[in-house]
């Protein structure tokens, strides 16, 4: 199994924890006693430092995890050999949160997930029901993006074959245009310090991640959610900030539409990541929703 290079030793501190499950050795955090589960599930090109300000508050009548999901943080990138199956698809994420639940020793879990956090939260409320236990969906992506996007056959065919060439130009191309991107996920940039975009990027960064990203990105495929949505039963809340650019707030409006009984919400004053950018106002909602009827 691939292991994080020794160079990157540095960016492992105390609350570090790795577990090995579904080809992968996942890098978590663990906070909390409780006897409910919640799993947090950050975004793309993030790692679980994006949870940092709100894991602990939200862990005082909870156990807690946060984990760097496939192709990000210090949770190893496998590369698939010539027989082996890619490990990236959206179906594989959602089986490795199904997987850490049950590891972690729990019948079920509370999942929060963030931009494409959330698209696998939801996708693994529709594949595992009897996993999930309620639903918190931040900016998530189902009606766009990540969740609908889908390569041409004959485009992965020789994406597969020139794998290389194509690993190199992300490369290239993310290493660029890392920091715009990531910027503009917050409302007000300002907030977002130039330490910590570093450190961002050194957590993403990690091991042959362009080589995994890649692989990430063949096993793209358009998951049809809006259409399932109608058939999840679990008390779900939908947050989205108010200035979101990554998933307009429409579309969050519209997912808690189309989610029955759904609950609503807008958090003033931040982007896509109101987790980041208005963590007391974040921690208050999830909370207040965990603390309704179950």
């Amino acid at each position: 199994m691939d292991r994080i290079d020794a160079d990157q030793t540095q960016l492992i501190d105390t609350e570090s924890r790795f577990l090995d499950t579904n080809g992968f050795r996942v890098h978590f955090k663990r906070f909390g006693t409780g006897r409910t589960l919640i799993v947090l599930l950050h975004g793309s090109f993030l790692s679980l430092r994006s949870w940092r300000h709100v894991a602990r508050p939200l862990a005082e009548q909870a156990t807690l995890v946060a984990f760097d999901r496939p192709v990000c943080g210090l949770t190893s990138r496998p590369l698939p050999g010539k027989e082996s199956a890619s490990l990236y698809s959206a179906d594989a994420q959602s089986d490795l949160v199904v997987a850490i639940i049950q590891e972690l020793g729990f019948d079920q879990a509370v999942l929060i997930g963030n931009s494409t956090g959330g698209t696998i939260a939801l996708l693994t409320a529709l594949r595992h029901p009897d996993k999930v236990q309620a639903l918190v969906l931040v900016g998530a992506m189902v009606y766009s993006g990540y969740a609908t996007s889908e390569l041409p056959g004959p485009m992965r065919a020789l994406m597969s074959t020139l794998k290389p060439v194509f690993s190199g130009l992300m490369r290239l191309m993310i290493t660029r245009l890392y920091d715009k991107a990531i910027r503009k996920f917050w409302y007000h940039q300002e907030r977002l310090s130039d330490e910590l975009l570093a450190a961002y990027k050194a957590d993403f960064m990690v091991g042959p991640w362009d080589k995994a990203f890649l692989e990430s990105f063949l096993e793209t495929r358009h998951l049809g959610l809006a259409t399932r949505l109608a058939s999840v039963s679990i008390p779900s809340l939908v947050v989205t900030g108010e200035h979101d650019r990554a998933v307009k707030p429409e579309e969050s409006r519209r997912l808690a539409q189309d989610l029955p009984g759904a609950e609503f919400r807008v958090i003033p004053d931040c982007g896509h990541l109101p987790q980041e950018e208005t963590p007391d106002a974040f921690v208050a909602l999830v909370k207040d929703f965990l603390s309704g009827p179950r």
